[in-house]
């Protein structure tokens, strides 16, 4: 018998709630399912493509993973979210490449302004990094603005995307409630912009911006490891295109810093 389905062709009904349960790391609250099918239907929609084309794969492939986190703005309730990204960076090559682990927080009844989900974004990553149970890489700068920093967590570089319901322009940033992607840096391998396969995504991903956003890409997207390029400017867009990314407030401890590695300890592609 076929599975009843929606008009994306995914699962509708008891079996997408399973479908979400058996991809989730940790508890399912009650309101997560349906944040998550939201995310999902925005993905496989055929009739408005979403720009990242890696996120699509990784829907139809079953291969993203989901996190719940009860609230954005009470930090007593971020706890979990250690464990959730631990737990995904022990099996996440095991997904293959096309793979992300989404975060959702409880939506709020109001949304917030922008800047203020700004800070709270800042405010999650550095409350990860202070419960970080992995020293922060020796190959990765700590300053924010150097060229090769990219947010680390569990010995990991991740690159880490953030939408939110205060995104009302820019629509590839939009979501029903604070959203946070993380996206391993290994994800990325072979995809270099100087790599024809590298340089197909990033021409196919920008022209599907340009028809979802009704806008010029960012500005601030940019290349890892090109001069000129901040990767932290990348995690949170402003809204419109004459806005402006606030100074980045992410502050490296001292106690999470390894000593710097030898040449024979950075892999190759860090160099």
């Amino acid at each position: 018998m076929p599975t009843p389905s929606d008009s994306n062709g995914m699962p509708a009904g008891p079996t997408a709630e399973a479908e979400i349960a058996a991809c989730t790391i940790g508890s399912t609250p009650q309101w997560g399912p349906s944040v998550a099918r939201d995310l999902i239907t925005t993905l496989l929609s055929a009739g408005n493509p979403f720009p990242c084309t890696f996120a699509v794969a990784a829907a139809k492939k079953r291969a993203l993973r989901f996190g719940f986190v009860e609230s954005a703005h009470d930090d007593g309730t971020w706890g979990p979210l250690v464990d959730i990204l631990s737990s995904y960076l022990e099996c996440y090559q095991e997904l293959g490449k096309d793979t992300s682990l989404v975060v959702f927080f409880r939506p709020d009844e109001h949304a917030l302004s922008l800047d203020e989900y700004f800070q709270r974004f800042w405010s999650v990553l550095q409350f990860l990094h202070e419960k970080d149970p992995e020293p922060w890489p020796g190959a990765v700068p700590t300053d924010p603005q150097e060229l090769m920093w990219e947010f680390s967590f569990g010995g990991t570089e991740i690159f880490v995307v953030c939408n939110t319901p205060g995104h009302v322009t820019r629509h590839s940033r939009n979501s029903q409630g604070f959203m946070i992607t993380f996206q391993p840096r290994w994800v990325f391998e072979g995809l270099e912009a100087d790599s024809p396969r590298g340089a197909k995504a990033r021409k196919v991903i920008r022209n599907r911006i340009r028809r979802f956003d009704g806008m010029e890409p960012a500005p601030e997207l940019g290349n890892y490891g090109e001069e000129g390029n901040l990767e932290w400017r990348q995690y949170f867009l402003p809204d419109t295109p004459e806005g402006t990314v606030p100074a980045c407030p992410f502050r490296a401890g001292r106690e999470h810093r390894t000593e710097l590695a030898t040449d024979e300890e950075i892999p190759e592609h860090k160099r």
